[in-house]
């Protein structure tokens, strides 16, 4: 960096970043690659904000279960440069949809994209002809139209509107739209799902792959990162609240417990309502803070149930409908941890209303059902997030990750862009902010 004061500028470059979540980290480790000297402030004890490891009765759970897809092209470049063998540590699933005992799609491996997924839809079992025709009709129009609206809508009323019949609806794209978006079919964008379609099912055939993890997320992905990020000399501070952050001298203050530390540039990478806050006493972020306060949320419960070391699904993540239970994931085929199940209940809903050993005794009673003849669970473990996602609906305004005030910057799956809070939406708003500050210097 020796050549800066060439160019005028006067403040040594030293970037601060506030919150170590997905945003925080690809932030740190897209600037840590380039030499670029950075401080990463984190509140809580680790690292990974909503995707983070945890113990458990002896087992190694997670904050909330992840599926990630093929496309996501920027989680798994980062983890490469962070040195992780992703062919090693994931599970590729060529995409398959189970919703058991309904209806079951492969897609055809043998054919590029998207005409695998016209292949898995010709042979897919439990639809009718009606319903493969529609399927592939809308699938048609929305390859000619580059999954693009004119302008966006609520996803039901698109579905409705291209005549998808209520048992496709159920089966397929309901299903979809709630582990992609996390929110109800009846308020999510149609925009936003359908450039995850774009993604997933348009482009390079393993686009559409799944990719489940074979450790927890802390081992996957938090903590290679952290430590690519100090290897190049950068530092992150644990349990570490940054309580305000001011305008000083051309560069930033920024106050935590008794301390300031002084910065050339400010990275927020906190959730929407904590970045809301920091942000208020900055006079030129206020378009910003109003835009972060007004952001709704969709929660996320994960249930775990241990079994007998014997019980396993027959893949390792199929779907269920009709009851509480929405995903089911056999964490047994992925890290080795046998007879464990981690269950998922993505937005609103009826489940909300019970208590959560209420919650865990019904969907264990839905999974007794649906596979008659398994043993009773051994215990269980309940993790729910009220706010995990902000709510992905119609035209939703999003703060830029470039703000009105010069060299502070916003990352986080809320900010503008086409994906919604997924892990993927978060890395890409980090390695966006990275690449601001790389392109101003």
């Amino acid at each position: 960096m020796a050549g800066l004061e060439d160019l005028g500028v006067q403040l040594k470059p030293h970037i601060a970043i506030v919150g170590g979540g997905c945003a925080g980290l690809a932030t740190a480790a897209q600037l840590a690659a380039t030499g670029m000297p950075v401080t990463l402030f984190e509140a809580a004890p680790q690292l990974g904000g909503r995707a983070r490891g945890l113990n458990w009765n002896g087992r190694r759970l997670d904050n909330g279960q992840h599926i990630l897809l093929g496309a996501y092209h920027e989680t798994m470049r980062l983890l490469r440069l962070a040195g992780v063998d992703v062919a090693k540590n994931m599970l590729r699933l060529p995409l398959q949809l189970t919703v058991h005992p309904h209806f079951e799609l492969h897609a055809a491996r043998h054919l590029p994209a998207p005409f695998h997924i016209v292949g898995g839809l010709l042979r897919a079992k439990g639809l009718s002809w009606r319903e493969r025709l529609a399927a592939l009709r809308l699938m048609t129009l929305l390859k000619l139209t580059r999954f693009r609206l004119p302008q966006d809508e609520i996803l039901s009323l698109f579905l409705e509107r291209h005549r998808q019949p209520e048992s496709l609806v159920r089966l397929l794209w309901e299903p979809l739209c709630l582990a992609v978006l996390n929110t109800p079919l009846n308020q999510a964008s149609a925009q936003v799902f359908l450039n995850v379609l774009r993604d997933s099912f348009s482009r390079a055939r393993s686009d559409s792959d799944l990719l489940l993890p074979c450790q927890d997320l802390s081992t996957l992905i938090m903590d290679p990162l952290a430590q690519f990020v100090r290897h190049a000399g950068s530092t992150i501070c644990l349990e570490t609240m940054v309580s305000s952050i001011q305008t000083h001298d051309g560069g930033f203050a920024v106050h935590h417990g008794n301390l300031t530390d002084y910065f050339s540039h400010v990275v927020l990478a906190v959730s929407p309502f904590r970045a809301g806050e920091l942000m208020s006493a900055l006079p030129a972020l206020a378009d910003a803070s109003r835009w972060c306060e007004a952001f709704t949320y969709q929660p996320i419960i994960t249930i775990y149930l241990q079994y007998p070391d014997n019980v396993r699904l027959p893949t390792p993540l199929i779907c269920l409908t009709g009851g509480h239970a929405q995903w089911v994931i056999d964490r047994g085929a992925l890290d080795g941890q046998a007879g464990l199940l981690a269950v998922v209940i993505s937005a609103t809903g009826a489940h909300q209303t019970l208590t959560q050993a209420a919650l865990a005794t019904a969907v264990a009673e839905e999974l007794r059902i649906a596979f008659p003849g398994w043993p009773a669970q051994l215990w269980h473990k309940v993790i729910a997030e009220k706010r995990a996602t902000f709510a992905c609906t119609p035209g939703l305004p999003r703060p830029q990750q470039r703000t009105n005030l010069p060299n502070f910057y916003l990352a986080g799956d809320f900010t503008a862009g086409d994906y919604p809070a997924t892990i993927e939406g978060a890395v890409r708003s980090g390695v966006k902010c990275a690449q601001l500050i790389l392109d101003h210097l």
